[in-house]
């Protein structure tokens, strides 16, 4: 059979089941495939990742022994956590102790939807592509509330307390620097704030609302050194303490997918997105996105754990009122240069 025919025979197959399904539904189950496959893969190599970086900064050389350079370590671990028992305590409210994993990852699927991998590489370009990622990320700090409040455990109970704090406090300024960026641009899609960075990249204009989001989104993601309700010194595990086996996976799992989702919002809103000094495209992305997670990494391992009343005072006496201002001035700035 000829290449022609081949060829001829794909383009049949793809009308075939473009014009069965539709367009807007068969991008739609592509990209859930896609998002799934990222969604499974990641992780396993970001816990790999942080163990070596770990391990770097500590003096020790990390993950060697199960695949070369240690590389299956995360999978063997993560056929561990399969394998035991799913334990729920006698005194925990059922229903809500067994929802609470699936609450946590379920919304980080749905920030999928409107991430600019590429020119091309988006699920749905949605005009209120900004808003969408925020509320689905608010609903996390619920779920944890309500594993907290399920399991029955004064440790468990305390994190889950914290865990609300922290997030009320640490989601006003992230908010605040992106809507700085936001009315720069005069649009809520993320391919028009990546549009706008064609020659400059939006860090440099708003370097205080950079650094801001940066923050607040490792606050957002419970990591070192805000990473109070976990807290294991003083709280065990905080709100996971009494999960196990792959409802405990699944708390791992979103907290690494969450930490990869904030890092591409950075990309997108401050580093210019899938553009780069050559060849535009998803490597681009996905090169500035795991830079970032770096530094999340390297901070985690090097700066030691705040007192809660540090962290609040941190949010609402230095990060909300800088981010206040930061936005006050650039919407003058842009009233000044619009007219």
């Amino acid at each position: 059979m000829g290449d022609s025919r081949i060829v001829q025979l794909g383009d049949s197959a793809y009308q075939a089941v473009v014009s069965f399904l539709g367009i807007d539904l068969l991008v739609g189950i592509v990209g859930l495939l896609l998002t799934l496959l990222l969604v499974g893969v990641n992780p396993l190599f970001l816990v790999w990742l942080e163990r070596k970086v770990s391990a770097h900064i500590q003096l020790r050389i990390g993950p060697k022994e199960v695949g070369p350079f240690g590389l299956l370590q995360t999978v063997a671990d993560t056929v561990k956590l399969i394998s035991k028992e799913l334990i729920t305590p006698r005194p925990a409210s059922r229903v809500l102790f067994v929802l609470s994993p699936i609450l946590v990852f379920a919304p980080t699927l749905a920030a999928f939807v409107v991430l600019p991998f590429g020119q091309h590489l988006q699920v749905r370009d949605l005009n209120v592509g900004v808003i969408l990622i925020f509320s689905f990320a608010s609903l996390n700090v619920l779920a944890i509330l309500v594993g907290g409040w399920a399991s029955n455990n004064k440790y468990a109970l305390l994190g889950a307390i914290r865990s609300v704090a922290q997030n009320v406090a640490y989601e006003i300024p992230l908010l605040l620097s992106a809507m700085s960026v936001a009315i720069m641009v005069g649009s809520l899609r993320m391919q028009a704030i990546v549009d706008a960075q064609q020659t400059v990249w939006f860090v440099f204009y708003q370097p205080v609302a950079a650094i801001i989001y940066l923050i607040g989104a490792t606050a957002e993601t419970n990591r070192a050194p805000f990473d109070i309700p976990e807290a294991e010194s003083e709280l065990v595990a905080g709100f996971h303490t009494e999960y196990s086996g792959m409802r405990f996976a699944l708390f791992f799992l979103a907290e690494y997918t969450n930490m990869f989702i904030v890092a591409s919002v950075a990309t997108t809103f401050f580093f210019g997105g899938w553009r780069g000094p050559f060849w535009d495209g998803p490597w681009w992305f996905i090169l500035k996105v795991y830079v970032l997670i770096f530094g999340v990494m390297w901070v985690r391992w090097t700066f030691p754990r705040l007192r809660f009343d540090q962290l609040m005072n941190f949010a609402w006496k230095v990060l909300i009122p800088l981010a206040m201002a930061n936005l006050l001035v650039t919407g003058l700035v842009m009233k000044l240069i619009r007219n």
